[in-house]
């Protein structure tokens, strides 16, 4: 029997069959069965397949600024340097999307001696983008380069007395002066290619053209670069790594076009010229409702907010300023800051309220002890304790007395002999009507008992009323001494003004943080003068002197949290980064404690105890931790992340994000 499908003819032999009702009736039919049948295929078809990303597209993004180093060892001085670099470039380890560390190049790590020595070993068949292989030998020669006085990196301190070594071709060892808890993040540094560097001389390796044009091993590589008749840097094109190591991104092209302004970059993004950037202001970006701080509240693009291991903070230098030289000063200061307000005010709530060193939110340690909360009448309270009150002005001083450098404190008559003679005839020749002679012997004579009787009916009201006396006697006794020390010298009281500059750099952000806090302080009575300064200003008159008397400034943490530069003894001066000068012994035993424990609960109590320490003795306003806004267009996906170390690790999870998608079967 045949089952063939009828042929054209029959259909229209069956058809002729049929009545016009029963030709209307066949074709409803037929076309309810084709659309059931055209409705089950599809739904079985998305039923047991699903969208994943696929292979292609290209990401603009858009960025403020000009590259100039595309060189590891170079680009720590400039977020647009790292970005790149992050790109083109792996290290031994790398961050997660939770800040984590993880291996990268390496397949494996030891750690030996309590932290003393670090080994790592390669994973193998490594290439770089020139198909040359990636061995020991790199490491061994990025690391030495950096130590090299004459390269003149920034990272080079980060590498004093650490001595490196080849193992064997994928092996190497780093051997440290002391046991370490925080090496492993040195580990992040992206390696160059000896062979391509070898053969330049250290002093032109920042003139080298290699440094635009990279070779790394990264999952991107350089596919061209355009400059303006300036030379700048307007365009970097990189392509996917066909040699990449590990997972390959899903992105082919990521192309990068560079702005003189923000302006010009928000423009380009409106015409389409730009898939992403990362706003000044989030109160900048297009399309969006700041009253819904989420991804989904731009209807031209989606936001994320990335947050970092650093925080802002007001440092106080008692050194400068006797005023904050007085703790309860600072602690009244702490009181008296509203840091919701400005977090609201400055970054429409994108950041996080910050009341520690050591951001127990980020790093999971317990909250302080002890938070100063904002309460505006505790702080008046704690500056009236102080003894400053308030004047007609709104401001507060405080009555300070003085203590003499001189006092008269002996009976003075004819004949007497000595120092306060002298300095009783200095002060009577002040007066040439008392003492017009102004002869300065040290011996008390007519002429000086003359002078004393002058000055005692001179001020007889004080002198001699008291004893019903009209004349002078010219003896220098109790009264006469008074009046002496009254008139002779400088009032012992002076006023004190609750008064401070605050130094910061000129940047928008900052000034309307400073602006801030002024009037918040103002509030309290204190008079606040800002001062701005561009950041190279800054760290040349200002930081490297510490010339300031308060200090709005940031600190940026690591992956492996170490507040020893910050906040020890040693790293006081010009040399350190503790811009307070703050020195507690037993906090710089429980730094030091931190630094050589390889223990993670031992190290966790004793940044608590750290942090306690900190705040008791309050040498800083700690203010909030801003998060890292970035913006992109909505066919921008698989962009994930809370926490990064700094902006450049927003492509951390490259690898992840994807334009273009398919259907697979599940």
């Amino acid at each position: 029997m045949s089952s063939r499908w009828p042929s054209r003819n029959q259909w229209q032999q069956f058809l002729k069959t049929l009545g016009k009702k029963e030709r209307v009736f066949f074709f409803i039919l037929f076309f309810l069965f084709t659309a059931s049948l055209s409705f089950l295929s599809s739904n079985f078809y998305f039923e047991k397949t699903k969208i994943v990303p696929a292979n292609g597209g290209i990401y603009i993004e858009g960025i403020v600024g000009f590259p100039r180093f595309i060189n590891p060892l170079y680009a720590s001085a400039s977020d647009i340097d790292r970005d790149l670099t992050e790109l083109i470039f792996s290290g031994l380890m790398k961050y997660d999307s939770e800040g984590k560390l993880q291996l990268d190049l390496a397949k494996e790590y030891k750690i030996l001696e309590g932290g003393r020595i670090y080994e790592f070993f390669l994973k193998e068949n490594i290439l770089w983008h020139d198909s040359e292989p990636l061995t020991a030998d790199d490491v061994v020669f990025t690391i030495e380069t950096i130590q090299n006085t004459d390269i003149k990196s920034p990272l080079r301190t980060m590498w004093l007395g650490v001595k490196v070594e080849k193992i064997s071709d994928l092996g190497l060892r780093f051997e440290l002066k002391n046991e370490s808890s925080i090496f492993l993040e040195n580990s992040t540094l992206k390696i160059i290619a000896k062979h391509i560097w070898e053969n330049v001389s250290p002093k032109n390796f920042s003139l080298s053209p290699f440094n635009l044009n990279p070779i790394g091993s990264g999952p991107y590589h350089l596919e061209n670069l355009s400059q303006d008749k300036n030379g700048k840097i307007i365009l970097v094109n990189l392509v996917k790594n066909p040699l990449y190591f590990a997972k390959p991104p899903n992105i082919q092209k990521i192309s990068f076009q560079f702005f003189n302004s923000e302006n010009e970059l928000t423009k380009a993004y409106n015409r389409g010229g730009v898939k992403g950037f990362s706003p000044a202001s989030i109160k900048d970006l297009p399309g969006c409702d700041l009253a819904m701080p989420s991804n989904e509240s731009c209807s031209s693009g989606n936001i994320y907010s990335f947050s970092l291991p650093r925080y802002f903070a007001v440092f106080f230098n008692p050194k400068n300023s006797i005023v904050l030289s007085e703790k309860n000063i600072r602690v009244a200061l702490n009181h008296g800051v509203n840091k919701k307000e400005i977090l609201d005010k400055v970054f429409s709530g994108y950041g996080q309220i910050v009341d520690s060193p050591i951001l127990p939110d980020i790093y999971d340690f317990k909250t302080p002890a002890k938070i100063y909360e904002f309460d505006t009448e505790k702080a008046k309270d704690i500056l009236e304790d102080e003894g400053f009150f308030s004047k007609e002005n709104g401001f507060r001083t405080k009555t300070i007395i003085k203590k003499l450098a001189f006092t008269f404190k002996s009976n003075l008559s004819f004949e007497s002999k000595g120092s306060e003679v002298t300095e009783l005839q200095k002060c009577l020749a002040r007066d040439s009507q008392v003492y017009p002679e102004r002869e300065i012997t040290g011996y008390f004579g007519q002429k000086t008992k003359a002078a004393v009787i002058r000055f005692q009916e001179k001020y007889s009201k004080d002198v001699l009323d008291p004893f019903g006396l009209k004349n002078g006697t010219g003896d220098v006794k109790s009264k006469t001494r008074d009046k002496l020390n009254e008139v002779c010298f400088e009032n012992p009281e002076e006023e004190a003004l609750l008064k401070f500059s605050l130094y910061t750099v000129e940047q928008p952000f900052l000034i309307q943080v400073a602006t801030i806090l002024k009037k918040q302080w103002e509030q309290l009575g204190v008079e606040v003068e800002i001062k701005t300064f561009d950041i190279n200003t800054l760290e040349r008159e200002v930081l490297r002197e510490r010339n300031f008397e308060a200090l709005l400034f940031g600190e940026v943490l690591g992956s492996i949290i170490d507040p020893f530069p910050f906040w020890h003894s040693s790293q006081k001066g010009e040399l350190g980064l503790n811009l307070a000068n703050y020195e507690n012994k037993s906090g710089d035993k429980l730094l030091e404690d931190n630094r050589q424990s390889l223990d993670e609960k031992e190290r966790k109590e004793t940044l608590e105890q750290f942090q306690d320490l900190l705040i008791e003795d309050s040498p800083v306003v700690f203010l909030y931790n801003p998060d890292y806004i970035y913006f992109t267009s909505s066919e921008i996906k698989g962009i994930n992340g809370n926490i990064i170390i700094d902006p450049s690790k927003r492509f951390t999870n490259i690898d992840e994000w994807y334009i273009k998608t398919k259907r697979v079967w599940r």
